[in-house]
């Protein structure tokens, strides 16, 4: 694990976003900066963190952990369904398919658990039982495991916009999706899901829930943004869940629910100014991040210097990208 002292010390540095004029316009999502060649989309994974819809501050490292575990596991699933990963030309760079989006997000929960406005626990707690059209029965508490996973998506919206909650009756009947596509991208959801669950079980990690992107490449169904991730999944400690859900405590987490949970005891759900992150949070947030990945990968995460603007120009001119 790399020294609180060193990640301490890349904080200042952290990568914010980054200029490429050769390769024309530049896109920005809440996390990613991209920019797209013809058929091609090269994305730059930043250390920027959103949680609530909303850009918080930076985390050393982070950019290099989504992006690496990303490719892991698109590596992993490429059975399951094809992905739009072409290169990782740097360690925050990932050459991929340029898709269509599908401008939904599929999230599979299996798990009672959640902070933000469209988690199942947040609304449960205020006397929800039917969310996202499915119903939940009474007396179950904060972190109890689902009698099966279940798919509640929700709209994409910019940064900034907070995402809409959909019922799969809702998505058919506004024509979001086509319903043989839709069908197709439930299942396979639910595939991913179940192989991510088995895997990290292996690793005495639970996948408690997750996010999955999908577009249309040359026609086809494609996995693209990232999969099985400290920013789009929850993973907890299996070793301890039972014991601390027991005393009704937090499971010990490795994800960005703790920053969460940092900020709604702050006051801050993702309207009006967010508190200023502190640093002893942002090296918090990236020992949590690296330990995933080297419990999920089972390889020591490679540390780097900061600045790295000047790496990813080098390495995208090796991949004869610029």
């Amino acid at each position: 694990m790399i020294s609180s002292k060193k990640i301490l010390a890349s904080y200042p540095l952290t990568l914010k976003t980054i200029n490429l004029p050769n390769l024309g316009k530049k896109y920005q999502g809440k996390v990613r900066d991209f920019y797209i060649q013809k058929d091609k989309r090269i994305t730059v994974t930043t250390d920027r963190q959103s949680a609530f819809d909303v850009v918080l501050g930076y985390i050393p490292f982070k950019g290099a952990v989504l992006n690496q575990l990303a490719a892991f596991w698109f590596d992993k699933t490429k059975k399951i369904v094809p992905n739009h990963l072409i290169s990782v030309p740097d360690p925050n760079v990932l050459i991929s398919k340029n898709c269509k989006p599908i401008l939904i997000e599929i999230i599979v929960r299996g798990y009672l658990t959640g902070t933000t406005t469209t988690s199942l626990w947040y609304n449960y707690e205020k006397g929800e039982r039917i969310m996202y059209g499915i119903k939940f029965p009474d007396g179950m508490i904060k972190n109890q495991k689902l009698v099966k996973p279940v798919i509640t998506p929700t709209t994409h919206e910019a940064s900034g916009v907070h995402d809409r909650v959909l019922t799969r009756k809702q998505i058919l009947e506004e024509k979001l999706v086509d319903p043989k596509l839709y069908k197709k991208i439930e299942d396979i959801a639910l595939k991913l899901f179940a192989y991510g669950t088995k895997y990290a079980e292996k690793k005495g990690i639970i996948l408690v829930d997750t996010k999955y992107e999908f577009g249309l490449y040359d026609g086809k169904l494609t996995l693209m943004d990232e999969i099985h991730t400290p920013d789009s999944s929850r993973f907890w400690v299996k070793k301890t869940y039972q014991e601390r859900v027991k005393k009704g405590l937090e499971p010990e987490s490795f994800d960005k629910e703790f920053l969460r949970i940092w900020y709604v005891e702050h006051g801050y759900r993702g309207e009006g100014k967010p508190p200023t992150m502190p640093s002893e949070l942002a090296v918090k947030m990236s020992q949590l991040y690296i330990g995933i990945y080297e419990k999920l990968t089972g390889k020591k995460f490679k540390a780097f210097d900061y600045p790295i603007e000047q790496r990813i120009k080098q390495n995208l001119k090796k991949a004869k990208v610029i």
